[in-house]
């Protein structure tokens, strides 16, 4: 009698085993047909997150461009920042454009525990998704003592140039002036491409193209600023402003060896089996989603 037990606990245990494995199995493929995202080399080679970490490492500006609103992007952003900490430590230097210039000394003293996290959040311009897609950055620099650097110009100051022009911001004193590039060393070249298609779009114009350069200006100003002898740099923004090594490369590479770079993109397709000819070449690094992923706001 007891034979027969065990025989029918076996047999039972065999079953569940084995419907566990088909479960496995069939998540498995699903997981190859379906993938919530494939990385791609320049060349449209597929690559993967170590490749992509190795090559980081190697380099002192690591420009990460996101889709604002893409989880991948941002569960990336994240784990690409925990490598490449566990490697570089204390010489890890966060920047993003999603925090603007002039909030540098309310992040500093919340950073160093001076003020609390309802006063932060209160005083600084978050973006609305601060704490879905970015808290989890800026809390991790807090944690093990980085410095993170606000590299945007105040939105008020983009602002101003985008209905007054350029020249506009020369009225403005010197304090608001040092939270922007210097003006007497930016330039605006419409020969460069995401620049000349604003100027030629039906939404764009001069005032247009010439905000998007001062932005891509200023946060290059603030991330040479901000560097170290031994620094290495992270900085998040969207992928409009580093694809193609343009926007904040662009006058970067004023500066700094562009050789010392590296760029992530990110791009949406239908079928993510391969790379979209229109895509490659957008970044060192193409983290491919489908189009279906869910967004966070």
């Amino acid at each position: 009698m007891i034979d027969q037990f065990q025989n029918q606990i076996l047999v039972s245990m065999k079953k569940i085993i084995a419907g566990m494995l088909l479960l496995c199995s069939s998540f498995i493929a699903l997981s190859k047909e379906n993938p919530a995202y494939v990385i791609y080399n320049a060349k449209g080679g597929e690559a993967d997150y170590d490749k992509m970490v190795k090559a980081a490492l190697e380099k002192k500006y690591i420009f990460f461009g996101e889709y604002h609103n893409n989880p991948i992007s941002h569960w990336l952003q994240f784990e690409l920042t925990k490598s490449i900490y566990a490697d570089k430590k204390s010489n890890l230097i966060l920047g993003a454009e999603m925090f603007e210039a002039d909030n540098q000394y309310i992040m500093d003293e919340y950073l160093a525990g001076y003020i609390s996290e309802k006063s932060f959040q209160e005083e600084v311009r978050l973006w609305p998704n601060y704490n879905t897609d970015y808290k989890p950055l800026f809390e991790f620099a807090k944690v093990n003592k980085l410095p993170f650097i606000a590299t945007n110009i105040p939105r008020r100051y983009a602002s101003m140039c985008f209905k007054k022009g350029v020249e506009s911001l020369n009225s403005l004193s010197d304090l608001a002036k040092s939270y922007i590039v210097p003006l007497n060393t930016f330039q605006f070249d419409s020969t460069v491409n995401c620049y000349k298609e604003l100027l030629n779009s039906d939404h764009g114009g001069l005032n247009m193209a010439t905000t998007q350069a001062i932005k891509d200006a200023t946060m290059a100003y603030f991330i040479a600023k901000n560097m170290t002898p031994n620094g290495v740099i992270i900085h998040y923004q969207g992928a409009y402003h580093s694809n193609n090594y343009e926007g904040i490369l662009h006058y970067l590479k004023k500066t700094a060896p562009i050789e010392q770079m590296m760029t992530i993109s990110t791009v949406t397709q239908e079928d993510v089996s391969a790379l979209a000819e229109e895509n490659k070449g957008l970044a060192d690094f193409i983290i491919c989603v489908p189009e279906t992923m869910t967004t966070t706001h």
